[in-house]
C-alpha cells in the first residue's frame, strides 16, 4: 500500500515538473520560433489549435490545459485565443455529453479507455446532475472532459448542461488563456 502511494506521488511530481518544464519551453525558449510558425500558418492556426483542443478534450487521456496556454502565448491577440479554445471545448463537451447521454457506457469506454471511464463514474457517483451551481462549480476544476462524459451518464438533461458548462468555460477559458 505504501509502495503504492509512493510510485503515485512520484509520477504526479513528475507530471506536474514536465507540465511546468514544458510551460517555461513554450514561453521562454521555442517561443519565438513557434511564433514565426504560426504566423507562417495565418489562418490556419487557430484552426489546428481549435482541432487538437477539441480531441484532448473528447479523449481525456491526453492533457488540454496546455493547448489553452499555447493559445495564448502563440496566437494573435487574446480575442482570437479566446474564442478559439471557448469554441473547441464547449463543441467538444457538447459532443462529449451527447455521445453519453444517448449511447451509453459501452460506447465511451471504447472511446476514453477503461482506466479514463473508472474517473468518469467516480464523477458521476457524485449526483450532480440536479444541482445547477454544483455542476457549474465542479465544471470549473478544469474536469470538463470527464465531467461532460460523467453528466452525461447521470442522466441530467442537455437544457441543465449547457448553462452550466456556458458558465464554466466563459471564466475558466478567459483565465487559461491569459495564462499564455
Amino acid at each position: 500500500m505504501r509502495k503504492e502511494k509512493s510510485r503515485k506521488f512520484l509520477l504526479i511530481s513528475l507530471c506536474v515538473i514536465a507540465a511546468v518544464l514544458f510551460i517555461y519551453l513554450i514561453a521562454y525558449e521555442w517561443n519565438e520560433p513557434i511564433e514565426k510558425f504560426v504566423k507562417g500558418m495565418g489562418f490556419w492556426a487557430p484552426l489546428g489549435i481549435f482541432i487538437l483542443r477539441a480531441m484532448s478534450t473528447i479523449f481525456p487521456a491526453l492533457p488540454n490545459s496546455i493547448y489553452a496556454v499555447l493559445a495564448g502565448s502563440v496566437l494573435e491577440d487574446f480575442k482570437t485565443a479566446y474564442i478559439t479554445i471557448f469554441l473547441a471545448d464547449f463543441l467538444s463537451c457538447q459532443f462529449a455529453f451527447l455521445i453519453a447521454r444517448y449511447l451509453g457506457r459501452e460506447p465511451v469506454r471504447r472511446l476514453v479507455g477503461i482506466k479514463a471511464m473508472k474517473k468518469i463514474e467516480s464523477f458521476n457517483q457524485n449526483q450532480l446532475e440536479g444541482n445547477f451551481f454544483l455542476m457549474t462549480g465542479v465544471l470549473m476544476t478544469g474536469f470538463f472532459d470527464f465531467l461532460s462524459y460523467g453528466i452525461g451518464l447521470g442522466g441530467t438533461r442537455w437544457r441543465l448542461f449547457t448553462p452550466a458548462l456556458l458558465l464554466c468555460l466563459v471564466i475558466f477559458d478567459a483565465v487559461a488563456v491569459s495564462i499564455g
